[in-house]
């Protein structure tokens, strides 16, 4: 026999009796010959005891067996794994994982032991979540944070793993929400006409070189603010996307791109120009600042020199848009009013995918292909012209048809 349950009972306050059951395994015998013996508890539930009797006589059987360590999820999570994690991923991947675990998951199973953590947990949790895991309590998140939470609790769990600290990852069998499934999301964009308006309305506005930038080159705003003049070739017309600046918090950091590599962007004429228009108007600002100017190398920053930030830039955006007269977008939507111009005017969709950072080709025709239907009518066409009949060559009649199929020569019979 490997291991037996054992029952623990005592009066608590008022004198009502508490229960709990601890599962004892033997491991074998000591460096010394003696028997030992290692506790798994306590559950509340004879039920929950005999489940973790036989999962323990089988990671025994299977030599996967792990000793009891008496270590918290939070302890775990806050002193050991964040800590790891953090020199592992992007700050704004580990602050979301931080966040979910600390707001989410600690004030639940923060105080369960590692090891006795169970899909059972997991899975209350997450309906908790969705019923009412807003932080006022009376609404639920989205199936999609949900879903997100559940993917940090398991790559905790799998790096527990890892570590020999439990036998096995209980997430890896919770049944984690489903994002709703919506249709295509809308894509809000300018036509060139619309572009035209906006960009000549802002001729004479202090950001135009943002507004031009962006709009001619898809950038996101983030790789924008965290442009340099070193990045900046006007002589080779092009402009290197080396980092990007994010708000986390609302705190302002510097990280690498979205697709976690530098690309570099073609210019036209006239963004050259515009950029050299920009650095010129930005050295004016330097001399007039005196030593107060805080110079920095960004392309595009406050009058004083200091650093725009992103949630500030959106927003200035925002109240440009209105008095100009031309329908309002986000200003990300700059980028897809890019994509979209390029694609309608028969830039291939590798060019287009490469300028605006995309993972695949396939990307970008995942998300702009059903705003450019336009394009698979011009296909048809062009392939229909193609395979067409030569204007005033008769098609051969069918009877033509049969005899050559027959293999007969009409003009050898007498």
């Amino acid at each position: 026999m490997r291991g037996h349950i054992h029952k623990r009972q005592w009066k608590g306050r008022g004198g009502k009796v508490q229960v709990l059951w601890y599962v004892v395994v033997d491991i074998g015998q000591g460096d010394d010959g003696r028997r030992q013996q290692k506790w798994h508890g306590g559950f509340k539930t004879r039920r929950d005891a005999e489940n973790a009797l036989a999962d323990l006589v089988r990671s025994l059987d299977k030599q996967t067996y792990i000793t009891p360590q008496h270590l918290s999820v939070a302890e775990f999570a806050r002193d050991e794994w964040l800590p790891t994690m953090q020199t592992q991923v992007k700050h704004s991947t580990w602050d979301s994982y931080r966040r979910n675990l600390e707001l989410h998951v600690l004030p639940v199973l923060g105080g369960t032991q590692l090891q006795q953590v169970t899909t059972g947990q997991l899975n209350g949790l997450y309906r908790s979540l969705l019923a009412s895991g807003h932080h006022d309590g009376t609404t639920g998140l989205a199936p999609k944070t949900v879903r997100n939470i559940h993917i940090a609790v398991s790559k905790l769990l799998a790096d527990a793993v890892d570590r020999g600290l439990v036998s096995r990852n209980v997430a890896a069998n919770a049944k984690a929400p489903k994002p709703r499934k919506t249709g295509l999301a809308e894509i809000c964009f300018w036509t060139p006409e619309e572009l035209s308006d906006f960009l000549g309305a802002m001729k004479d506005d202090r950001l135009y070189a943002l507004w031009h930038l962006a709009a001619m080159t898809g950038m996101r705003r983030g790789e924008l603010l965290g442009l340099r003049w070193q990045d900046v070739d006007c002589g080779a017309k092009r402009v290197a996307v080396r980092q990007a600046v994010i708000s986390i918090a609302y705190e302002v950091r510097v990280t690498t791109p979205k697709s976690h590599s530098a690309r570099v962007l073609d210019l036209d004429l006239r963004t050259v120009e515009v950029l050299r228009q920009h650095r010129i108007a930005q050295d004016a600002e330097r001399i007039t600042g005196g030593d107060a100017y805080a110079d920095n190398d960004r392309v595009f920053r406050k009058a004083d020199g200091t650093a725009l930030h992103p949630d500030v830039m959106r927003t200035m955006f925002d109240r440009r848009v209105k008095p100009s007269g031309v329908k309002r977008i986000r200003f990300h939507d700059l980028r897809h009013t890019h994509a979209t111009i390029g694609l309608r005017a028969g830039v291939p969709v590798k060019v287009m995918s490469e300028r605006l950072g995309h993972a695949t080709p396939a990307f970008t025709l995942q998300q702009y292909a059903h705003v450019i239907p336009g394009m698979q009518a011009e296909a048809a066409q062009a392939i229909a012209d193609l395979i067409a009949e030569v204007p005033g060559k008769p098609a051969p009649t069918a009877a033509a048809s049969d005899d050559e199929s027959n293999g007969e020569d009409h003009d050898t019979k007498a």
